[in-house]
């Protein structure tokens, strides 16, 4: 794998892998019933044999992907802001008790928008939960702008 540094752009902390120029920043570790992130030092790039070592699952289980966030283009987007970054703020308890070690913080949109709030909460956001709370699921509905 290659180390890359995240592009200076705003990047989608919650990106589906599958968009060009996805890189992975955390990997999905703890319990079912409590997945977590855990962070890696440097963004790797997202390749093919990287998704292919995700197989049988989707890479969204066990990676957390970032890739430059879609504005316009994205359900969460209300024109100014990430409404999924809102909600996340809003709703989930923190659960990390100080600033978990994350690779892409200075060029993402949660970052920039909710500060430290919302990396209190990230590490228990996972892409592809198929054991989601409530809750979780809750937040993740995007919501009628």
């Amino acid at each position: 794998m290659e180390n890359i540094a995240a592009e200076k752009t705003t990047l989608c902390p919650s990106a589906r892998p599958e968009p060009e120029n996805s890189v992975v920043f955390g990997i999905i570790s703890g319990t079912v019933a409590e997945p977590r992130v855990a962070y890696l030092k440097q963004p790797q790039t997202l390749t093919d044999e990287l998704i292919a070592k995700a197989s049988p699952v989707t890479p969204a289980e066990i990676f957390r992907t970032a890739s430059p966030c879609a504005t316009k283009g994205c359900q969460h987007f209300d024109g100014q802001d990430c409404r999924l970054a809102t909600r996340i703020v809003e709703k989930l308890p923190a659960i990390a008790e100080e600033l978990p070690p994350c690779a892409i913080r200075r060029d993402c949109r949660w970052w920039q928008q909710e500060g430290k709030a919302a990396c209190m909460r990230c590490p228990q956001v996972i892409t592809d939960n198929y054991n989601a709370s409530e809750l979780a699921t809750e937040v993740a509905m995007p919501t009628a702008i």
